[in-house]
């Protein structure tokens, strides 16, 4: 495909820097193709949504997506900087790679979304009858149809992933932790726990249900292995320490920059794993928690403790130790304000 030359190239190229680019076109922006001095293609399909392509052969196929949330700037940065460091050719890529800032306005508000919740309108939910659009929900639909592109043209044979980077609204017993979305049946992989430890991520959530979510899609649509990677609680640009996500950088340049990457040798020991237990939802206008806002992701509450209060339903903890896991009392009515979650063994699930 041609594309004309627009403006702003010359500085993407000699700056790399769109994430700026991005923020000042919030809702669209004109594509262009480019070839670095190395080889590596460079396609930018729309604002937040640039692919890169080596010259050489490649056996992976690799999503990096962040501001799906657009307040949560930690992954927003390192996505920044990953992406200037291939522009400006100080890092080489050995491995497709497609980075996605999935949601341009509400990083410039500084608000987790504009209208609506991003993260609950993918597999579909972003065309519902009855339901009008607004920006996300077209948002939404767009960046399936460039993971679906993306996907679709690598190499066949090839390994698919797709990392969704956010961080949490309330702090966590365990900083860092990792969603593995639902997978109808199919083992879990240890070689992807491994991975998710060298990014500094040793606590991981199995889901037991189709969601909306951004890596949810990925994975059951396409295949990849995909993951929504919490990794540390919500700040605002200027204020994260990111010495505190420096393994996470340096395991996702290895992995965009390699042939092939060695991890630690599997130890079901080095890893706290937790299923979900339960999903509560807001149904009622008067939704509470008992328990105040600076309580922690993890929290575990004794057997019939009250965790929830939605109109005149009470919701006690059923067993002793069920944990909680994104309380939000302020969601929409009948999405989820909260996931209770136990603790689980590495068992003959994992391969």
């Amino acid at each position: 495909m041609s594309y004309s030359t627009p403006s702003y190239l010359e500085e993407l190229k000699s700056t790399g820097d769109f994430l700026t680019l991005t923020r000042n076109n919030e809702f669209s922006l004109e594509p262009c193709a480019f070839t670095l001095a190395n080889g590596t293609d460079v396609t930018v399909h729309d604002t937040g949504i640039i692919e890169f392509q080596p010259a050489q052969q490649t056996n992976k196929d690799i999503v990096l997506s962040s501001a799906v949330h657009g307040n949560e700037t930690a992954p927003i940065e390192i996505c920044d900087q990953l992406i200037k460091s291939i522009v400006t050719e100080q890092l080489t890529l050995k491995q497709r790679v497609l980075f996605i800032y999935g949601n341009p306005k509400s990083i410039n508000i500084g608000k987790r979304f504009v209208d609506e919740n991003l993260n609950r309108l993918f597999n579909g939910h972003h065309t519902v009858e009855g339901i009008a659009s607004n920006p996300e929900r077209v948002r939404a639909k767009l960046l399936e149809d460039v993971v679906t592109d993306f996907f679709a043209r690598g190499n066949q044979g090839s390994e698919r992933f797709h990392y969704d980077l956010h961080t949490a609204i309330r702090g966590s017993k365990n900083e860092k932790f990792a969603v593995y979305p639902f997978l109808h049946g199919k083992p879990w992989k240890k070689s992807q726990l491994q991975f998710l430890l060298s990014c500094g991520v040793n606590t991981v959530l199995m889901m037991k249900s189709a969601a909306t979510t951004f890596s949810y899609y990925s994975s059951f649509v396409h295949g990849a292995d995909s993951f929504t990677v919490e990794l540390g609680q919500v700040k605002p640009f200027g204020e994260n320490d990111m010495s505190r996500f420096e393994k996470t950088k340096q395991t996702l340049t290895a992995l965009i920059s390699q042939e092939s990457v060695e991890y630690k040798e599997f130890n079901a020991e080095d890893f706290e794993l937790f299923s979900v237990y339960r999903t509560i939802n807001r149904t009622c206008e008067d939704f509470s928690f008992p328990f105040a806002d600076d309580v922690e992701n993890f929290t575990g509450f004794a057997k019939g403790e009250l965790m929830a209060t939605d109109g005149q339903t009470r919701f006690e903890a059923e067993v002793d130790g069920e944990a909680i896991i994104f309380p939000n009392a302020d969601v929409a009515l009948g999405q989820r304000a909260l996931l209770t979650v136990i603790p689980m063994q590495v068992d003959s699930n994992f391969i």
